[in-house]
């Protein structure tokens, strides 16, 4: 197939799969799924894109149109951040509270992760880290600590133990899961060290930071230190 179809095909239906998750948890969240478990589904399949990535024609530029799902919400988040109501599909699936303005933190600071991963980092094993954990971990960490914390710390926020030890073994699971996928081995001497480094990070990030400071950290441990 000419590369430029394949990757413009692939880039295609990795948008759609981004905004069917999205829809399926709109109507879920209707039924009366939680909305915060509906949050991290998103979050979780956002940071999975990457599973797209073996698809493309490596060897074209085109390849670079799997940033096409970030670039997408990166706009669409800006602009219902800033004009939704409360009945919005992005609000009521990718918000804790249903207010529209959370669109501007968290989950644009993701789509703008993503943009980076995608383009400079593309195919890398930094980059497979990053979004494992910030997926995986990142994401399961507040439901676990919701449900099943017990034990509070505080430094920026409040956090449980069993949340951050929910962190840990969850971006474990989901960095290997992409590590075996992608790049066909699983360092998993590495993947332990950068989770322990990141649950440290999200444990003394600001409120709404961590999907930000995570891939900082990361780089910086992978690349300078």
């Amino acid at each position: 197939m000419n590369p430029v179809l394949q990757n413009i095909i692939v880039a295609f239906c990795s948008l759609v799969y981004v905004f069917a998750v999205v829809a399926i948890m709109d109507v879920l969240v209707k039924r009366g799924f939680p909305q915060d478990l509906s949050r991290k589904v998103v979050h979780i399949a956002a940071a999975s894109w990457i599973l797209f990535w073996p698809l493309y024609d490596f060897y074209h530029w085109t390849k670079y149109l799997n940033i096409l799902p970030a670039v997408v919400w990166t706009i669409l988040l800006i602009i219902k951040g800033l004009t939704a109501d409360e009945s919005d599909d992005a609000v009521k699936t990718m918000t804790r509270t249903g207010d529209r303005r959370e669109l501007l933190k968290g989950p644009l600071f993701f789509t703008l992760v993503m943009n980076l991963m995608g383009t400079t980092f593309f195919y890398t094993e930094f980059a497979i880290l990053s979004m494992g954990i910030l997926g995986f971990g990142d994401g399961i960490a507040p439901l676990i600590g919701a449900r099943f914390g017990k034990t509070k710390y505080k430094v920026f926020t409040e956090r449980t133990v069993e949340g951050s030890l929910g962190f840990i073994i969850f971006a474990i699971i989901g960095t290997s899961l992409f590590s075996h996928i992608l790049l066909g081995y699983i360092d998993l001497t590495k993947i332990i060290l950068f989770s322990v480094i990141s649950v440290i990070v999200e444990a003394i990030s600001p409120k709404d930071l961590d999907n930000l400071l995570i891939p900082i950290a990361i780089f910086i441990f992978y690349f300078i230190i």
